[in-house]
């Protein structure tokens, strides 16, 4: 059982600890457990049942309570990592609506988002634009009151499976960054298209999008023309903090895992928390892991008050994420031969942790964001 003492930390308001404790009840019963070999199907299911717990509407709205998200994704991903991905999606997909969107686009996409009627998807990414958003090749011009889209994206997550995209494309206004805008593309636009589905190591919704031709209307342009780069920020300033969270509830499980293991493990007379050697590891796993949580945690508190998180956010994911690494590793290393089982939870938890170094910014672009926000203050 992993400890919750840190809810009483001063980042957190009483209402925080009751939604912890609400959700983890309520995802033991519901979400706890393997929901099949099909992806897509287990992935509509955690959504519809998200919404139809209320879970969703933390994720989507006028006021986005960071920390609230943060204990969101933790307690699932502690539970199930496709749970925590479902809620992830929903909630990054739809965010640049909920902070950009006209009260059209607010009014028709948010509470189906919110009731899990709807999957959303965010696609930035593309073969020579991942964390060079600069580099982005995808282009919409302008066509009367329309936009006509041309390009592909690509390691785009709900990709085959969303409803929507909200889909970031040069428009030209300037050079670089400072010329790309944001759109909601459906899934039925004419044009639209799935070029490619992508496996990885822990399987989820994952596709290669391209855009043939594809008109959208104007008014489904985020922000105004040549803000994209913007939206997208403040859409990942959100959500960023909340990949650190979700490798604090990766990194929980793997040591409530190594706990019970070295416990109960038999070896050579005693048992192996016994050993000198696992009890120095078991001091490591858990140091890392209440650093990375003051970390995110302060992240999360310091958006909640309105202030700028770009440096604390870059701190808590690259932290918490190769933390959870080692943490994990560390746990699948007490469990021998075991621990490379398929199925078993160390090997789920070690095949799911890997991506999040990756996205949403690697842990090298992390380093870079801090080191560029230390030398401005300076």
């Amino acid at each position: 059982m992993s400890d919750k003492h840190y809810l009483e930390w001063p980042f957190f308001e009483a209402r925080h600890a009751t939604l912890e404790k609400e959700l983890d009840v309520w995802a033991a019963q519901h979400v706890a457990h393997a929901h099949g070999d099909d992806v897509d199907a287990a992935c509509r299911q955690l959504v519809h049942q998200l919404g139809e717990g209320g879970w969703l509407r933390h994720a989507v709205g006028d006021t986005i309570d960071t920390r609230a998200i943060c204990l969101i994704r933790e307690t699932l991903a502690r539970h199930n990592g496709l749970a925590d991905f479902a809620f992830a999606m929903q909630g990054l997909g739809s965010g640049a609506i909920s902070l950009f969107g006209s009260a059209e686009n607010r009014h028709t996409y948010l509470p189906r988002v919110a009731r899990g009627d709807a999957i959303a998807a965010f696609a930035l990414s593309e073969p020579q634009a991942g964390s060079d958003v600069a580099a982005m090749q995808c282009a919409a011009v302008r066509d009367g009151d329309d936009y006509v889209l041309n390009g592909e994206k690509t390691w785009i997550s709900n990709g085959g499976i969303a409803d929507f995209y909200v889909v970031f494309a040069r428009t030209g206004e300037q050079p670089g960054a400072r010329g790309i805008s944001a759109f909601i593309v459906d899934a039925g636009t004419p044009g639209f298209g799935i070029a490619e589905r992508i496996n990885v190591i822990a399987p989820h919704p994952l596709a290669r999008l391209t855009f043939n031709s594809c008109r959208i209307p104007a008014s489904k342009r985020l922000g105004e023309a040549g803000q994209g780069f913007k939206v997208a920020m403040a859409t990942l300033d959100v959500f960023r903090t909340s990949v650190a969270a979700a490798a604090l509830g990766f990194a929980r499980r793997a040591l409530d895992e190594a706990m019970q293991r070295a416990t109960q493990r038999q070896m050579f007379g005693q048992v192996l928390a016994d050993f000198q050697l696992t009890q120095a590891k078991l001091a490591e796993m858990a140091t890392g892991i209440d650093t990375s949580a003051l970390l995110t945690y302060r992240a999360a508190w310091q958006r909640d008050q309105g202030r700028k998180v770009t440096k604390e956010a870059a701190m808590a994911k690259m932290h918490a994420t190769e933390t959870a690494q080692q943490v994990i590793d560390a746990a699948l290393q007490m469990f021998g031969g075991l621990g490379v089982v398929s199925g078993q939870p160390v090997e789920s938890l070690y095949r799911e942790i890997r991506a999040l170094r990756i996205y949403e910014g690697a842990t090298e672009v992390q380093q870079l964001i801090i080191a560029r926000e230390l030398l401005k203050e300076a």
